[in-house]
């Protein structure tokens, strides 16, 4: 947002505020781009292990300021997180073509132990974002060498998963994805699921709204939208070998949510217990504000969506547990 577009509300809803980012590769740097667009935060810190590369981010994202925001940007280590409000962690190994999220589970959380204990020893009062995969699991390591409340360790979870269902919806549809309600919840990846049954467009269920409409209900179609939003990721990596747009406007939106007090339901992953499998983290529509996440409800589920929740929170909890997370 420019200079001469910039509302009054966003200069008086929001506290000035540093945000910090850990690892500046394509997530981390298109985060800090998407960060300084919205003109939300005084300034944005980079680290990164590679010093050369965060400059080089960090003078590209300095030529972009005098057409964009205020917004400062800084190269930084461990000891400039002690003023962020937020700590984005985008630090550790890509996922690449054709590999799982959870096959990148040791690698990543053998990084955290390096990151974590790091920003926690300069930033104790600060609200870690993870946004490093396998992010269920990567969120619950965090928790447990941070030693923080579950509330101050938020995963980025099924955010981007979500929006990306909502949108597939509107198109199937043609309408705007703003008229969808409609969530993926549990695991960010293969066990993720779609909530058909609490889907809605315009307060009605798919079905109710196809029959208005006169479009056909079609499970099938509906089934092949979840699997498209579930196998993006794969597809964009096959294809340019990473994702970061999607990402970065998701950890935008948690970071506006935490800075502007919203109190807004956000499919983020926190530590929890859910569904009968405790001490685990995955998503569910969670309130995010100035004082982190706070899971307040489980969704009220038919019983195929409560068995295979309770499949994909136990898959994210054997993971922690051969990882010795305990």
């Amino acid at each position: 947002m420019s200079k001469s577009t910039q509302s009054p509300a966003l200069k008086t809803d929001l506290r000035p505020a540093t945000i910090a980012i850990v690892g500046v590769g394509s997530v981390g740097a298109t985060t800090a781009y998407t960060l300084q667009l919205s003109g939300m935060v005084a300034d944005i810190v980079l680290i990164d292990i590679n010093k050369d590369k965060a400059e080089g981010e960090f003078m590209d994202l300095n030529h972009a300021a005098p057409m964009t925001t205020e917004t400062q940007v800084r190269v930084g280590d461990y000891p400039d997180c002690a003023d962020a409000a937020i700590v984005i962690i985008t630090g550790g190994a890509n996922q690449k073509p054709g590999q799982t999220r959870m096959e990148l589970a040791a690698k990543n959380a053998k990084i955290m132990e390096e990151i974590i204990p790091n920003v926690v020893k300069y930033a104790p009062d600060t609200i870690l974002l993870i946004a490093t995969n396998p992010v269920d699991v990567l969120t619950y390591a965090s928790y447990k060498l941070s030693g923080f409340p579950a509330s101050r360790i938020i995963g980025s979870g099924t955010l981007l998963d979500s929006t990306r269902l909502r949108c597939n919806i509107g198109r199937y549809y043609g309408i705007s994805s703003d008229s969808v309600e409609a969530s993926i919840i549990g695991e960010h990846g293969d066990s993720e699921l779609a909530v058909w049954s609490r889907a809605t467009i315009a307060g009605m269920s798919l079905a109710e709204f196809s029959a208005a409409t006169q479009q056909k209900y079609n499970k099938e179609s509906l089934h092949k939208i979840f699997e498209h939003t579930r196998d993006a990721a794969y597809n964009i990596i096959k294809r340019k070998g990473y994702t970061a747009y999607g990402i970065a406007a998701a950890l935008t939106r948690i970071v506006e949510a935490i800075l502007r007090d919203e109190g807004s339901l956000l499919t983020v992953s926190i530590v929890g217990n859910y569904y009968g499998v405790k001490d685990v983290a995955l998503s569910v529509p969670t309130k995010v504000g100035r004082d982190g996440a706070h899971h307040i409800m489980d969704l009220i589920l038919n019983q195929d969506e409560t068995d295979r929740m309770k499949s994909s929170a136990k898959k994210i909890r054997s993971a922690c547990e051969s990882l010795g997370l305990d």
